[in-house]
This record gives C-alpha cells, sequence and structure tokens, in this order.
C-alpha cells in the first residue's frame, strides 16, 4: 500500500507541477520525479541547404532521477548523413538543482548543468552541436518560472570544442568556444481541469535557440514551436520543429522537424 500511494503521489507530481516544463528542445531546472528511469528516442530529419538532402538522426537516451537535486542522461548519436546508419558517438548530461522557491501555484527554480560528449564524425560546420556533431563539453545555469499554467525558462552556457579526430576546418584558429542561450515557454492547454491522472495532457511550447563564437562573434538564432502529449502521466510524444530567424553562424543542416518518444518508470529504485 506504501508503495502505491508513493507511485500515486509521485504520478500526480509528475503531472500536475511539471508537465508544461517539460520542453521539447531544452531542458528546464526542474528535475525528474526522485528514484524514476526514463527511456527517450528523439529522431530528427534536418535539410541541407546546399544539396536540399535530408539527414536522419536518431538519439536514444535513459535519464535517471537520482533524487530531488539530481538528475542524469545518457545519449548515443546514430545518423545516416553518409548515407548509412552509423553510429557516431555519446554524451553524458548532468544537472543539479540547487535553489526551489514553492508557493501555491508557482514555483521558482535554478539548476547547474554540464555536458560531456564524444563525437566521431567530421567537423563540417561553424556551430558548435555537442548533439550528434561536436566532441567537447559545456557549464551552465537555467532559470525556470512557473505560474499557473505557464512556464518560463531561460539558459546561458559556456561550450567548449574538442578534436573529433578528424580535420577540423572550422575550429582552428580558436573557433572552438562558444556561448549557447536559450528561452523556452511553455502553455498548458489541455485539460482545463485535472479530475484524473489519466488524462491527457496538451502543451505548446515556443523556444528560441541561439549561439554566438567566441572568437568570430558570429551568431545564429533559430525558433523552434512544439506540441506535446502527456500520455497516462508517463508517457510522452513531442512534435517540432526548428528554423533559423538569423543565420550568420554556418551550418550545413539548420532547419528540420523533430519526433520525441518517452516512457518513464516512477520508483523504479529505491
Amino acid at each position: 500500500m506504501k508503495r502505491v500511494l508513493t507511485l500515486l503521489f509521485c504520478v500526480l507530481n509528475f503531472q500536475l507541477g511539471f508537465t508544461q516544463e517539460l520542453f521539447s528542445f531544452t531542458e528546464p531546472a526542474s528535475n525528474m520525479p526522485s528514484k524514476s528511469i526514463g527511456f527517450r528516442l528523439t529522431n530528427t530529419l534536418m535539410k541541407e541547404q546546399i544539396s536540399n538532402k535530408y539527414n536522419f538522426h536518431l538519439l536514444p537516451e535513459i535519464m535517471i532521477g537520482v533524487n530531488r537535486h539530481f538528475m542524469f542522461h545518457a545519449e548515443g548519436f546514430i545518423s545516416d548523413r553518409n548515407n548509412k546508419l552509423v553510429t557516431e558517438g555519446a554524451a553524458i548530461y548532468g544537472k543539479y538543482r540547487f535553489f526551489s522557491k514553492d508557493d501555491v501555484h508557482s514555483h521558482f527554480r535554478l539548476a547547474a548543468f554540464s555536458q560531456c560528449a564524444i563525437n566521431t564524425s567530421d567537423v563540417h560546420q561553424e556551430a558548435i552541436d555537442l548533439r550528434g556533431h561536436n566532441s567537447g563539453f559545456n557549464l551552465g545555469l537555467v532559470a525556470t518560472k512557473l505560474i499557473n499554467k505557464t512556464a518560463i525558462s531561460t539558459s546561458i552556457a559556456y561550450v567548449q570544442a574538442m578534436d573529433n579526430g578528424k580535420a577540423a576546418e572550422y575550429q582552428i584558429n580558436n573557433n572552438n568556444k562558444a556561448v549557447d542561450y536559450t528561452l523556452s515557454i511553455g502553455k498548458l492547454f489541455l485539460p482545463k481541469e485535472y479530475v484524473s491522472y489519466n488524462q491527457t495532457n496538451m502543451n505548446g511550447m515556443l523556444e528560441f535557440l541561439c549561439q554566438t563564437n567566441l572568437s568570430t562573434g558570429k551568431t545564429f538564432v533559430d525558433l523552434a514551436p512544439s506540441l506535446q502529449f502527456i500520455i497516462l502521466s508517463r508517457m510522452r510524444i513531442d512534435l517540432g520543429y526548428r528554423f533559423p530567424l538569423s543565420k550568420d553562424l554556418y551550418r550545413t543542416a539548420p532547419s528540420g522537424g523533430m519526433i520525441r518518444l518517452e516512457y518513464n518508470i516512477f520508483s523504479a529504485f529505491k
């Protein structure tokens, strides 16, 4: 009985408190529930500017909520950029939530995060991307404010690209350092009123994704709208599309769609 009540508490807390904070393209300051495990599969289809070819990227991911402060992700990178599916690398992401202020219908949270990535693909663009393109690491801070059914989140991170083991013409002359900064807005549209944790949630997201190279000063700014569905409080489907508003910082394939599938297991370990 105690385990059932604990599971019910985790599910309700996950649904009522965090659903509009589960952004499609960024991570909020809030963590996943303690002692939970999540499995995620992200699929992206990005259109190359020169050839009009579409590149497919598959990112399998496992997530662990250790406690209310710590969570970790491990992610793999698979791509067909060279006309066949190849495993190109992997990354580990960690987040520490160090501040939380909770009110009745709102809360504010701050967290520090870092990601380390290893990648063996060729470096073919000026922009640094640790999710499938570059080896390297980042260090950043993220702040998230929830007010009723709307969440606003912003982050900033220092990004350092490392050697991929192949020619990296775009990262020579100290062009391997950048700053990522984001702004995300999420709103819960459905249900209008909660009567059961079995209800499907529909969230709308609008996210601005930006990077500035610290050596050249070149910048890209992307806009990424998305829809998100939370089913039975543990399954998640994200449908999103990102496209550039400003593309001074060169990328081979800046526009494309994203589909993400996720499944969470609450109270997975003691």
